[in-house]
């Protein structure tokens, strides 16, 4: 039988072991190259991580703005990896730089294609890569792309294999998101799905166990078997989770609190989770 709160369980049989709205910042326009005109749309990426990890891990640039006097350093090696990659490298005052985004931009902007997402497969193949079960986020309506990119960045140091997010009322992935995830954004794949009830039920199905957090939740987080296949859902900044995935949970664990504010950010929550999670299976296996 399972039950919200436990602490423990057998594995289940495992399966195979990513201007007026600040959420959206694309860039729609067209451009003449000879005689012929393209019409594209365009996700802006700004700042020097961001861009480094997108030309790093192989991600088709459309286009490099870098600003005037800069020549060394992080722009040498953006000048390197665009070439490598035959990326168009333009140098533009920084008031150009200002005019395509208003993100802080550290003398470079890039354009790229709106982001791919992610296959459920692709999260546990990626488990099933590394021989690890499976350890995966999911992010109930998530609205804040700050909170997104920031969640990002611990999910790749922390090896989560990947992050699942609902197609509507949730921030996907943008140029804002890339930025606050200083680049991590290009390592963690990120799962769209339409009904969130139905892939938890499928995660279920494919032998991985859910655990949520709850303020009445009468487990604590740092009682959880990490040993198991794994996804945690982490609610979203204001409503928390919602009652129908709260009742799909395996656990329900709290997060102790002692101090006068009875809720933590949600990737705060989110990053003591993943690395209590890190740092029971990295004991393991030093073991």
């Amino acid at each position: 039988m399972r039950g919200a709160g436990r602490l423990s369980a057998p594995a289940r049989q495992k399966g195979a072991a990513r201007r007026s709205d600040p959420v959206r910042h694309r860039l729609c326009r067209i451009e003449r190259r000879g005689s012929a005109v393209t019409n594209r749309e365009e996700e802006i990426i700004a700042g020097r991580n961001p861009v480094l990890e997108a030309l790093r891990s192989g991600r088709q640039l459309n286009k490099v703005w870098i600003g005037e006097g800069m020549q060394k350093g992080f722009a040498s090696d953006i000048r390197r990896l665009a070439k490598e990659s035959g990326t168009v490298v333009q140098q533009v005052p920084n008031k150009k730089l200002d005019q395509l985004t208003d993100l802080t931009h550290q003398g470079v902007v890039a354009s790229i294609a709106a982001y791919d997402y992610a296959e459920m497969d692709d999260l546990f193949r990626r488990a099933e890569e590394r021989g690890e079960d499976p350890f995966f986020l999911i992010l109930d309506e998530l609205e804040d792309p700050h909170n997104l990119g920031s969640i990002l960045r611990t999910a790749d140091a922390s090896g989560v294999h990947g992050v699942i997010i609902p197609k509507r009322r949730s921030v996907g992935l943008t140029g804002v998101v890339a930025k606050a995830s200083t680049g991590a954004i290009e390592h963690v794949p990120v799962v769209r799905v339409g009904n969130m009830a139905r892939a938890v039920d499928d995660l279920k199905d494919r032998g991985v166990w859910i655990a949520g957090t709850d303020a009445k939740g009468n487990a604590d987080y740092r009682n959880m078997d990490a040993g198991l296949p794994l996804a945690v859902i982490i609610g979203s900044e204001g409503r928390g989770m919602s009652r129908l995935l709260r009742d799909k949970c395996d656990f329900l664990y709290s997060l102790p609190m002692v101090g006068h504010v009875n809720s933590l950010n949600a990737s705060v929550a989110a990053a003591l989770l993943m690395y209590e999670v890190f740092r029971k299976r990295d004991a393991e296996g030093g073991q």
